[in-house]
């Protein structure tokens, strides 16, 4: 019998690279680190709630190892949520997700990442969603994803419009810090396909993972 993690739980062996920026997901041990490290302005849950007598910064790291914990308890085939941690040049910088809901059936995905101050404007978050995409599409079979930013984040709006997402809508949410205008993008299998952005990322570890999708994964 197996004894380590990964023999039980696959998906802890799952990379997606793009040059020295690497994805793998969050483990445990990772998360004071995390917590610690999460920017001011990193786009949180909407419907996450905060605990009176905690400031907001205690609050937001209670809400981040919170929602880590129950991506992994509530995960089924049909609904799914990675937090991949994001690693440029051995260091660790920052947050990638993927989430999809009916995926066998939808084939959709849906993203949300943030990037330590000092790692912004360097073409990381340009290379951890391409590494994202694709594993979503060349491997996972997505016919779409989509993302939203609050309409003042231009620099996660700039990363969706350079990698070939669309207008999809905006809509008002409801934040910690109060209300907001969520910007709503889409991005086409067709479209991603015909860029040619994933050949230069390298994937590994996701034969073992294809009974946690339900779909026939492409290597």
């Amino acid at each position: 019998m197996t004894g380590d993690l990964e023999g039980q739980w696959p998906l802890f062996g799952l990379q997606t690279r793009m040059g020295d920026v690497s994805l793998s997901p969050v483990r445990e041990a990772d998360l004071p680190a995390l917590a610690w490290m999460l920017p001011a302005d990193a786009e949180q849950d909407p419907t996450s709630s905060m605990l009176d007598g905690l400031s907001i910064d205690e609050n937001r790291r209670r809400i981040l190892a919170q929602s880590y914990w129950r991506s992994w308890a509530s995960w089924t085939v049909e609904s799914w949520y990675i937090f991949f941690r994001v690693t440029a040049g051995g260091r660790m910088v920052g947050i990638q997700t993927l989430e999809a809901e009916h995926f066998p059936a939808l084939r959709t995905v849906d993203s949300s990442s943030w990037l330590v101050a000092d790692a912004r404007g360097k073409g990381i978050g340009v290379a951890m969603r391409t590494a994202m995409l694709a594993l979503a599409f060349d491997h996972l079979g997505a016919d779409a994803a989509v993302t939203s930013a609050r309409e003042d984040n231009l620099a996660s709006i700039g990363v969706s419009r350079h990698l070939g997402y669309q207008d999809n809508g905006t809509s008002k949410s409801l934040s910690p810090s109060g209300p907001c205008v969520l910007r709503h993008m889409i991005l086409h299998r067709d479209s991603w396909l015909s860029s040619r952005q994933g050949r230069t990322v390298d994937v590994r570890g996701l034969d073992a993972c294809a009974p946690w999708f339900g779909v026939e994964i492409v290597t």
